[in-house]
């Protein structure tokens, strides 16, 4: 068992230094939208999910709606448990369902991503101790940036507020590049997004993500609908 938790650490440093820098981003971020470093290093202690928090703090500093909140959550992290399905093919026969709980708790992109790749069974070991080095790479991140954001001056604070979009960027142009329905998917959501922030003004931050994800999506279903197996047999 040790030996199992050591190895999820080992392959969890690497995931917990890329968070250590975008979630430095995200401290600032929530600091500038009025959140005190505390309160931003609790967001990032019990939710593991930039774009879910980066568009929650929008939505705290625009006073939104409490159902505004649980949409854009739903909207943005329902991923997550098509990951869990995804994974719960591969645990180990000791994953008993209060494992199965305490571990989707961090299931992340780049858990399930280094997850997936193992070819043997995922005990709860293992999984423990890679979560366990993210979850402090994410949380130790946030509350250095947050507390930088209040020392460092606004200039350069501004320009660190940038690394979690650099983030959002990075994960959507390798795959525009190579495949053109994932590159119409995003143009859609951004001519979308860029209709609500200058014509449709009147739709807050968070409803205008929730549609633009929904319309993007409804013209990749549209454009480029998925075959079913048994219709290609």
């Amino acid at each position: 068992m040790r030996s199992r938790f050591v190895r999820g650490m080992y392959h969890g440093i690497p995931i917990a230094l890329g968070y250590l820098s975008v979630s430095f981003g995200f401290g600032i971020m929530a600091v500038r939208a009025g959140l005190t470093p505390l309160a931003a290093t609790l967001i990032s202690a019990s939710n593991l999910t930039s774009a879910g928090q980066a568009a929650g703090v929008d939505i705290i500093a625009a006073s939104g709606a409490i159902i505004e909140m649980i949409l854009v959550q739903l909207t943005i992290n329902i991923r997550y448990s098509l990951m869990a399905l995804s994974l719960s093919q591969k645990l180990d026969k000791k994953f008993s369902t209060p494992h199965r709980f305490a571990a989707s708790f961090g299931i992340t992109d780049e858990i399930f991503a280094v997850c997936s790749a193992q070819i043997e069974p995922l005990t709860p070991a293992y999984m423990y101790g890679m979560i366990l080095v993210a979850f402090l790479g994410w949380v130790s991140g946030t509350a250095l940036g947050a507390a930088a954001g209040q020392l460092l001056p606004a200039a350069v604070s501004s320009a660190l507020g940038i690394v979690l979009y650099g983030m959002f960027l990075a994960i959507i142009i390798p795959p525009s590049r190579k495949h053109k329905s994932v590159l119409i998917v995003v143009l859609a959501a951004a001519a979308v997004s860029i209709l609500f922030r200058y014509v449709i003004t009147v739709v807050s931050g968070g409803f205008a993500v929730i549609i633009s994800a929904v319309i993007a999506s409804a013209v990749g279903a549209l454009l480029f609908p998925v075959k079913d197996e048994e219709a290609e047999e």
